[in-house]
C-alpha cells in the first residue's frame, strides 16, 4: 500500500493575472447599516430618557448621518476598492455616538447647543475624507513634502501663542464666533515628517554611531534634525500650556523611532525622558502643577468645603454608572460643568452606558488602532509602514491620555476624545487620519501589477 504525498499548489502560468484579495466593499456597506442604526437608536433613547418623547429631528439626523456614510463609502468604492472594510464603519459609529452624547448634554443646556455645529463639522470631515481618498492615488507622493509638512506644523503650533488663553491654555485661534485648534492638524503633519525622515535614515539610526550600554546612539548629523524639530515643538507646546498634545508628540516620536530602528532601548530612553519632563513641568508650571495636585488629591476641594471639582464629579459619574449604566438621558454628568461636552464626555458615556458600554467604546478604538498597525505590517515600503503605525499611534495615545485623565489614572491634559468630544478641529483631523489609513490599507491589500516598479526602500527626503 503506497502512501500519499502532499503536492505543491500549481504554479500559475506566466502572464496570468495576480491573485487579489476580496474587495470587501460589500462587507463595509453591511457594517455601515448597523453603525448608522445604532447611532439613530441612541439619539431616540436620549430623547426618550430625558423628555419622554422621541426627538423631533430624528429622521433628519438619521438621514444626514446615513448620507455622510454613503458618500464616504462611494468614495472608497471608487478609489480604494481593496481597503480594509472595517475602518470606515468604526469611524461612522464613533462619530454617531459622539453626536448622540453631545445632543444628550444639549438637553441640559438649551441655551448652549453644540450638536448642530458638531454635525456640520462632521460633514466637513467626511467631505475632506472624500477629497483625500479621491485625490491621493499613491501615499508615497506625500514623502516628497516632508520638510514642507514640518515647517507647516511648526507654524500651526506657534500661531496660537499670539491669541488669548482659553481655560489656561493658548491652543486656539479665534475670529469672532469661529475657532480652530491648529495643534490637531499639526499632529498629522508631524507624523508625515517623522515617517518620511525615519524611513530615509532608518539604517543609519540603527547601525551607525556609538554604542552605549545596550543602545546604539546614532551620529548627531543623522538624529539631530528630527530631535531639533521635536524639541522645538515641545517648547512651543509648553509655552502654550498644552501638555496633552506635547505628550502626544513625544509618544509619537518614540514609537516611530522604535519601529524604524527595532531598538527597544529607545522605549526605555523615551519613558525616562517623559518621566523627567513631566516631573519638571509639574513642579515649575503653575497650570500643570494645579492639575497634578487635583490628580493626587481629587477630593481635597470637598474636604475643604468647596464642593467637588471636575475630576471628582467625573469619578462620581463613573461610580453611578455601575455595570450597565443609568440609561441615556438619565444621568447627571452635566454637573461636571463647562468641559462636560469636550474633555469629560467619557464621564457621560460611563454613567449612562455603564462599564459595559464604556468597554465597547474602548474596544472600538482598540480595533481601529489594531487595523492601523496591521496595515503598517502589511505594507512593503518603509514610509508607508511608519506612516500607518504613526497615524494609528496618534489615535491610541490620544485615547489613552484622555481616558486616563478623566478616570484619575494620570493627570488631566485637556485633549479631545477622537470622534466623541465636541470640537470641530478634532473631528475633521480624525476623519483625515481615517482617510489616510484607508489609502494605506488599499495599498497594503492590493498586490502591485507586474509592470509597476518595485516599492522604494525609503529613498531620500527631498
Amino acid at each position: 500500500m503506497t502512501g500519499t504525498t502532499a503536492q505543491a499548489p500549481p504554479t500559475p502560468p506566466a502572464g496570468a493575472p495576480a491573485v487579489r484579495p476580496p474587495l470587501g466593499r460589500g462587507t463595509e456597506l453591511v457594517l455601515l447599516v448597523p453603525a448608522v442604526l445604532l447611532a439613530v437608536c441612541g439619539y431616540c433613547a436620549a430623547g426618550l430618557g430625558r423628555t419622554g418623547a422621541v426627538p423631533p429631528g430624528v429622521a433628519a439626523y438619521g438621514a444626514g448621518l446615513g448620507a455622510l456614510a454613503l458618500l464616504a463609502h462611494i468614495a472608497v468604492r471608487l478609489r480604494a476598492p481593496y481597503a480594509d472594510p472595517v475602518l470606515l464603519p468604526i469611524a461612522v459609529l464613533l462619530n454617531g455616538i459622539g453626536l448622540v452624547l453631545i445632543y444628550r448634554l444639549d438637553l441640559e443646556t438649551p441655551g448652549d447647543r453644540a450638536a448642530p455645529a458638531q454635525l456640520v463639522w462632521s460633514a466637513l470631515g467626511v467631505a475632506l475624507f472624500t477629497v483625500v481618498v479621491l485625490a491621493l492615488r499613491d501615499h508615497r507622493i506625500l514623502q516628497r513634502y516632508a520638510y514642507l509638512c514640518m515647517a507647516a506644523a511648526l507654524v500651526l503650533m506657534i500661531v496660537p501663542i499670539f491669541f488669548p488663553a482659553v481655560n489656561g491654555a493658548r491652543i486656539w485661534i479665534r475670529f469672532g464666533g469661529f475657532s480652530i485648534q491648529p495643534g490637531e492638524f499639526a499632529k498629522i503633519l508631524l507624523a508625515l515628517f517623522f515617517a518620511s525622515y525615519l524611513a530615509a535614515n532608518r539604517h543609519a539610526l540603527a547601525y551607525t554611531g556609538r554604542r552605549m550600554w545596550r543602545l546604539q546612539l546614532p551620529t548627531g548629523r543623522v538624529l539631530g534634525p528630527i530631535v531639533t524639530v521635536w524639541l522645538l515643538s515641545v517648547i512651543v507646546l509648553v509655552l502654550e500650556r498644552d501638555l496633552g498634545t506635547s505628550l502626544l508628540f513625544f509618544g509619537l516620536f518614540v514609537v516611530l523611532l522604535y519601529v524604524a530602528t527595532g531598538r527597544t532601548g529607545w522605549i526605555a530612553v523615551g519613558l525616562a525622558l517623559a518621566a523627567a519632563g513631566a516631573t519638571a513641568v509639574g513642579r515649575l508650571e503653575p497650570h500643570v502643577h494645579t492639575r497634578v495636585q487635583d490628580w493626587l488629591h481629587p477630593f481635597a476641594s470637598i474636604d475643604a468645603g468647596q464642593g467637588p471639582n471636575q475630576l471628582a464629579q467625573s469619578l462620581f459619574a463613573f461610580a453611578a454608572g455601575g455595570l450597565l449604566g443609568t440609561g441615556l438621558g438619565l444621568g447627571d454628568s452635566i454637573l461636571i460643568g463647562f468641559a462636560a461636552k469636550s474633555d469629560f464626555i467619557l464621564a457621560t458615556a460611563g454613567e449612562e452606558l455603564g462599564l459595559a458600554g464604556l468597554s465597547a467604546l474602548f474596544l472600538l478604538y482598540a480595533l481601529l488602532v489594531e487595523r492601523g498597525f496591521r496595515t503598517g505590517l502589511a505594507l512593503r515600503d518603509p514610509f508607508g509602514r511608519l506612516l500607518a503605525v504613526g497615524l494609528a499611534s496618534i489615535v491610541a495615545l490620544q485615547s489613552f491620555v484622555i481616558a486616563g485623565g478623566v478616570t484619575g489614572l494620570i493627570p488631566l491634559t485637556g485633549m479631545a476624545m477622537p470622534f466623541l468630544a465636541q470640537g470641530g478641529s478634532s473631528v475633521v483631523t480624525n476623519w483625515i487620519i481615517v482617510a489616510l489609513l484607508i489609502r494605506l490599507s488599499d495599498s497594503a491589500r492590493r498586490q502591485p501589477p507586474e509592470d509597476d516598479p518595485p516599492a522604494t526602500d525609503g529613498g531620500t527626503v527631498r
